[in-house]
């Protein structure tokens, strides 16, 4: 199906080798272009993505939003759609999205899409990880916030629709893979709250572990995805705790700097009382015996 207007497909992206091609090929020859941002990979990921396009960009790293509108900014279709590395379009995702931007009645300017999160070669049917995620946009008044992880787009006049079909998403490589970005996303994430003026403690780290499970667990429904569904809360869970503790510490670090760079205060030495003898009262008319001392050597020495 022809669309009546241009889209545009963005991925930013670093070392990912082993699924770009996946992801491009998902979208190749569909998207009316396809724009690549590589932030320095050493494993070929740009060499491999331009097979499938021309337009593929070296960059340093700013953070995720500062490079999603470096992205954004290169585009020129009147709809843009935004992926990671690990993500597949669909054919089913690809045919709803071409009848939306084809209807006339069409009216929204955003567009969200459920993700069907792959969790070691199963999909997970609950959970945060199913929610739809903003991924089609008009381009035109769209940008980013600069947020160094979990970038938000802002957008006027903002009108949402969302989609049934879904953008199937290849998170995590190995279990190694799923803590290790859990982690850094979570250290980063606390390092913007606490330049936002955010701060925590351990006790409230840990609440939150508690909170987040169950949360996932059975208010989400996790636990009708069996072991998968049990082994996800239980990484949401973390990933809060560490959320936290992270801000946590770095108040502690903070304070310590702080006080290594005040020189420590100079106390001035005591001073010495001056020892005074006091003497036994004297009885009334009492006249001090005159006692005559022999001239010492030194005075001896002088006088001669």
């Amino acid at each position: 199906m022809s669309r009546p207007v241009s889209l545009s497909v963005v991925v930013i992206c670093r070392d990912e080798s082993d699924r770009i091609a996946a992801c491009l090929e998902s979208v190749h020859g569909w998207a009316d272009e396809i724009i690549v941002l590589d932030s320095g990979s050493t494993d070929g990921t740009a060499r491999i993505a331009r097979r499938y396009t021309d337009k593929v960009w070296i960059t340093d790293w700013p953070g995720y939003g500062p490079q999603r509108n470096r992205a954004l900014a290169k585009a020129s279709g009147d709809w843009v759609m935004t992926l990671d590395a690990d993500e597949r379009v669909t054919p089913e995702l690809r045919e709803a999205i071409d009848r939306a931007l084809s209807d006339p009645a069409f009216d929204a300017n955003l567009v969200k899409v459920p993700w069907r999160m792959i969790c070691f070669g199963k999909a997970l049917r609950h959970g945060r990880y199913t929610s739809p995620q903003t991924r089609l946009f008009r381009r035109e008044g769209a940008r980013y916030r600069d947020d160094q992880v979990h970038e938000s787009l802002v957008i006027p006049n903002r009108k949402v629709a969302v989609l049934d079909a879904p953008l199937e998403h290849h998170s995590w490589r190995d279990y190694q893979h799923l803590q290790r970005k859990h982690v850094e996303y979570a250290w980063l994430l606390a390092r913007q709250k606490y330049q936002q003026g955010q701060r925590s403690n351990l006790a409230y780290a840990s609440f939150r572990f508690l909170t987040d499970f169950v949360i996932q667990y059975f208010f989400r429904l996790c636990v009708l995805d069996g072991a998968r569904g049990f082994l996800m809360s239980l990484v949401l869970a973390q990933y809060a705790f560490h959320k936290y503790a992270a801000l946590w510490s770095l108040e502690v670090e903070e304070k310590l700097r702080l006080s290594a760079s005040v020189p420590p205060a100079v106390v001035p030495p005591r001073r010495s009382r001056r020892s005074v003898s006091v003497s036994a009262p004297r009885p009334r008319g009492y006249v001090a015996p005159t006692i005559r001392e022999a001239p010492s050597q030194v005075s001896q020495n002088h006088a001669a």
